[in-house]
Parts: C-alpha cells; sequence; structure tokens
C-alpha cells in the first residue's frame, strides 16, 4: 500500500514540479525580460505577455511633471537620457503606464512595479516616448 501511495502522490506533484516559469507573486528583475545577447524579449517575457507581473528596477528621471507614465531601468540613472546629449539610453527599459500621477521617486532607490505585460510598438500621445515593453494598469512601491 505504501509504494501504491507514493507512486499517486509523485505522479500528481511531477506535472507541478515540471513547469517552467515563476511563480505568479515572485518580482523578476528588468534583465529576466530581454534575451541575453541582442534586443528581443526572452522567452520568459513572451509567456508573460498580457499577464500582470511584478518587475524591480530603478526610476529614471521622468521626461515631464504630473505624468502617468516613467521609465523602469535596471541601474539608477541620475540624469533624464533625453535631457543630456552625452547620455546613454539603456536597451533593456520598460516603460510603466499608471493610473495615477507618478509621484517621483529618488533615482537611485529601487522600486517593484505591478502592471500587465504589453509589447509591440506605442507611442506615448503626450511625451511623443516610442515604447517596445511595457506595464500598464501598474503601481508601484
Amino acid at each position: 500500500m505504501q509504494t501504491r501511495r507514493t507512486f499517486l502522490i509523485a505522479g500528481l506533484a511531477a506535472p507541478m514540479l515540471a513547469r517552467p516559469g515563476r511563480a505568479a507573486d515572485e518580482t523578476l528583475r528588468l534583465r529576466e525580460l530581454y534575451e541575453r545577447r541582442g534586443t528581443g524579449l526572452s522567452d520568459l517575457a513572451a509567456n508573460l505577455v498580457g499577464e500582470r507581473i511584478s518587475v524591480d528596477g530603478f526610476m529614471a528621471p521622468p521626461l515631464k511633471a504630473e505624468s502617468r507614465f516613467f521609465v523602469l531601468t535596471k541601474m539608477p540613472m541620475a540624469v533624464c537620457p533625453f535631457c543630456e546629449s552625452e547620455a546613454e539610453w539603456p536597451n533593456d527599459i520598460l516603460a510603466v503606464y499608471t493610473k495615477r500621477i507618478v509621484d517621483v521617486s529618488p533615482f537611485n532607490v529601487k522600486i517593484t512595479t505591478t502592471g500587465v505585460l504589453e509589447t509591440g510598438a506605442y507611442r506615448d500621445p503626450d511625451t511623443g516616448f516610442l515604447s517596445m515593453v511595457r506595464l500598464t494598469d501598474a503601481s508601484y512601491v
């Protein structure tokens, strides 16, 4: 009887253990959304499109005051790359669209954003910022 019970439990648990991916409440690192080489999305990101996810990073200086949009970066950025010609804009960023006006966080304080992952070209009507990857209906702490 013990062998049969062990077999049944193992048989039921195996599909759960074999599932790739992450727990729904697990926070991703920004770099996990992109391929290691190149500028494409990772397989993980492609599988999460349309899902509510959480991502850690740093709030880049805002493009304009009283916005419902900011850019999440993996490294702190003290200046807005769009405002300084010498600044280099990273290629692994995430546009974040919130429901409320953004309260700006210090550039060197890590935050966690949560929202619905979307991909494809989208030009923000207020700033003209073109994003290929973004979180919508987002919040942050």
